[in-house]
């Protein structure tokens, strides 16, 4: 299963910026277009690891459900 989301790169003077739509904090900027792709997929990984760990904190030792969500959109 593949999940896609939107990444948009917009050029500035110092280079490029890139973020994803669909997923607030994942962002980037670089001096070339490929740069910023890459540092994006780096964004997002670091963005969803975060996310993780400050769910796993609230959370505590409550017993919780955690199963895989699957998208097709």
């Amino acid at each position: 299963m593949r999940l896609t989301l939107t990444a948009v790169f917009q050029q500035v003077p110092e280079g490029y910026i890139g973020y994803v739509e669909e997923l607030p904090g994942a962002n980037t900027h670089a001096d070339t277009v490929e740069e910023a792709r890459a540092g994006l997929q780096e964004a997002v990984e670091l963005v969803l690891d975060a996310n993780r760990a400050l769910s796993e904190e609230r959370l505590g030792s409550r017993d919780v459900i955690r199963e895989p969500l699957r998208i097709t959109a």
